[in-house]
């Protein structure tokens, strides 16, 4: 019997994060639950994609988009089950028993959230994003996942360049589990910003594409 899980990545220049991502994902592999790897990329400049290819990955190349790239990434992909990681994000020891736990379910799950380096500002906006995702809205990189059937029944990731992960979260309503294992992501953006600065700045963010503001129009913004 072939395994289970095709592993989807949407990369942009992401060459300093994904090859611990990738190291992470050898414990799923020794458990016989990884199928393949698709890294999904946005037209990277650094050697992104040599480290994919490197991996052994299935490279998918179109548009710098994060919503169009997963989409694509995961319309690549051939296991039954679906597991999006962001390329910065590295799953901790004990992940692969959790998610082999799960794989006889039809539900949609998201992993427990910590940033590295850690530290009280750390803790604070992590534990925010716990709470959060139980009332039913994890980000995307506290990663996903989700049978190939529950993805096809809510129409897949939109293709748009913010917010793709709130609308996959809204799609999955009813859905959504916590997983017993921890995703550790970059708190790189958030020591260069300001943790203050940049969780607030992500809060209107969110507001505003709850608002109905064109994500179009919240990706400008964001990049400024």
């Amino acid at each position: 019997m072939r395994a289970p899980i095709s592993v989807v990545v949407p990369t942009l220049n992401a060459a300093s994060g994904l090859p611990a991502c990738l190291a992470a994902l050898g414990e799923g592999l020794n458990e016989g639950l990884i199928r393949e790897l698709i890294v999904s990329d946005g037209g990277s400049t650094d050697v992104t994609l040599q480290i994919a290819e490197a991996a052994g990955a299935e490279v998918v190349q179109g548009p710098a988009s994060r919503g169009g790239q997963l989409r694509r990434g995961c319309a690549a992909a051939s296991g039954d089950w679906l597991l999006v990681l962001h390329a910065d994000t590295v799953l901790l020891p004990g992940w692969a028993g959790a998610v082999a736990g799960v794989l006889g379910t039809d539900r949609a799950y998201w992993f427990t959230q910590r940033f590295d380096g850690g530290g009280m500002a750390a803790r604070v906006v992590s534990g925010w994003a716990n709470a959060r995702s139980r009332l039913g809205l994890p980000y995307g990189d506290q990663g996903l996942l989700l049978r190939r059937e529950v993805y096809e029944a809510v129409g897949g990731f939109a293709d748009m360049p913010l917010m793709e992960d709130v609308a996959m979260a809204r799609a999955l309503r009813g859905r959504l589990a916590g997983l017993d294992a921890v995703a550790e992501t970059s708190a790189e953006k958030y020591r260069r910003q300001g943790w203050l600065r940049r969780g607030g700045r992500n809060l209107w963010t969110l507001a505003r594409y709850m608002a109905g503001v064109d994500p179009e129009r919240l990706a400008r913004d964001y990049r400024r």
